[in-house]
């Protein structure tokens, strides 16, 4: 970059001022109290691997189903290499504007300060806290039916429905819920971290046993004969991969670093993706080979298995509580502050909880949050935000690279949504309220 004279820094750093999003020039209580700038590398690896590595990894051998051997292992290789190289783009974008003075905590301060106010305030947001609470609500499905499994192997006859469990699990995620700040998870994403290796591997070890036993189904790995189910079935498989692969709140986790920030996010990322690769492709290859076509939404419907959840995407969604809610001028933990977080944070996870018990089809959730979510959100605006930010040449390879990928992803992004829709479409014939599946 070129240097500015002295004479003109003064104005200069009044235009930066002007610029910097309405949420830097002024204390915010989300990024004050959930935001907390003290973790190292290491700990964001703990948060980028418990925000990836999560419950819709059980999904993968579902969307196998739709795609068969190669076009499914090729869909979660690309999804692997493309979500890598995006969020080391996105860090990379995080890390230039901090060096400007203008370090951005949330996603949507980024798209404010890109591409522009109404981008953040009318897209970004909104589509970031859909994920995330989307996320939640899966989450809290996920647990309940983890707990049903549990119940049923020590219980057989049992009588207890799906909703009583869902609301159970709910409970403990009430707790959970008060947890403070990001920074607070640390710990706990690191026990999550481990138990996301165990469950991935009792997935892998059930779906091995099943499948090598008698008492597995017979392996059929045909797709359907019907071009139309096929191909939107493909799109819908496709989607949910990349919820599978999806964040959402890269800038939130690199905001959880104590400064400076540079290369910390790239060790983090390289923790995250070698705890990916040994639980996706394991689970995804394992399950699918099991059950073939017959793979449920969620693996362990297939067998019954072990516990697993993700508590980080909780965070993000307090954290627009916390800043609409809170005073920053008072202490965190001040009874102005603490009673509206109670409160607004119980009443988040009270109605995940009862969206999770209302609607219990973890397959489609996935399907959704990665068409309307994840793939706007971690396959398409990264890019673009490198692009913007660094202004490579036209006829730079990384240029037309990162135009490629906003375009085909954009594509497919708008093709999954339809398919995700359809599928709900359908599955709705058969749906009802508090459905004990």
């Amino acid at each position: 970059m070129a240097s500015l004279h002295p004479s003109s820094k003064a104005v200069h750093e009044e235009e930066d001022l002007n610029h910097v999003p309405p949420q830097e020039k002024e204390l915010d209580a989300g990024a004050l109290f959930v935001l907390k700038s003290k973790g190292s590398w290491i700990h964001s690896g703990y948060h980028l691997t418990t925000s990836i590595v999560a419950p819709a990894l059980l999904s993968l051998p579902y969307a196998f189903a739709s795609l068969g051997w190669a076009s499914g292992i090729m869909c979660l290789v690309v999804g692997a290499v493309v979500t890598f190289y995006s969020y080391n783009l996105i860090s990379l974008v995080l890390e230039h504007h901090a060096e400007l003075g203008h370090r951005h905590l949330r996603f949507r301060d980024m798209a404010h300060d890109i591409l522009g106010p109404r981008w953040g305030r009318y897209y970004v947001g909104p589509v970031q806290f859909m994920v995330c609470y989307g996320a939640v609500v899966g989450s809290t499905l996920l647990g309940g039916q983890c707990m049903k499994a549990i119940y049923l192997l020590s219980n057989p006859g049992g009588s207890m429905k799906l909703y009583e469990f869902v609301i159970i699990f709910g409970s403990f995620m009430l707790i959970l819920a008060q947890i403070p700040s990001f920074h607070s998870l640390r710990h706990i994403n690191l026990v999550s971290l481990v138990l996301s290796l165990a469950y991935s591997a009792c997935a892998t070890a059930g779906s091995i046993y099943i499948g090598s036993s008698s008492k597995g189904p017979e392996k059929d790995y045909s797709l359907s004969a019907n071009t139309e189910t096929r191909v939107f079935g493909i799109f819908n498989a496709i989607a949910i991969i990349a919820t599978t692969f999806g964040n959402g709140i890269i800038p939130e986790i690199q905001a959880t670093l104590a400064p400076p920030v540079k290369g910390k996010m790239f060790k983090g990322l390289c923790v995250c993706y070698a705890v990916l690769i040994a639980t996706f492709f394991c689970v995804a290859i394992s399950g699918y080979w099991a059950f073939g076509n017959q793979s449920e939404g969620l693996i362990l419907s297939n067998f019954l298995d072990q516990d697993g959840n993700a508590l980080v995407y909780l965070q993000p969604t307090n954290e627009v509580l916390e800043r609409t809610f809170a005073d920053p001028q008072s202490g965190e933990f001040s009874t102005r502050n603490v009673i509206p977080r109670l409160i607004s944070r119980s009443l988040s996870v009270i109605i995940a909880t009862t969206i999770a018990a209302m609607l219990p089809f973890f397959g489609d959730i996935n399907a959704m949050i990665g068409a309307f979510g994840f793939l706007p959100l971690d396959f398409v605006l990264p890019v673009v935000f490198y692009n913007l930010t660094f202004k490579p040449s036209k006829r730079s390879p990384i240029f037309w690279l990162n135009v490629s990928i906003a375009a085909v992803f954009s594509a497919m992004g708008v093709i999954a949504a339809v398919a995700a829709v359809r599928q709900i479409s359908l599955d709705a014939k058969t749906y009802r309220l508090f459905a004990n599946v």
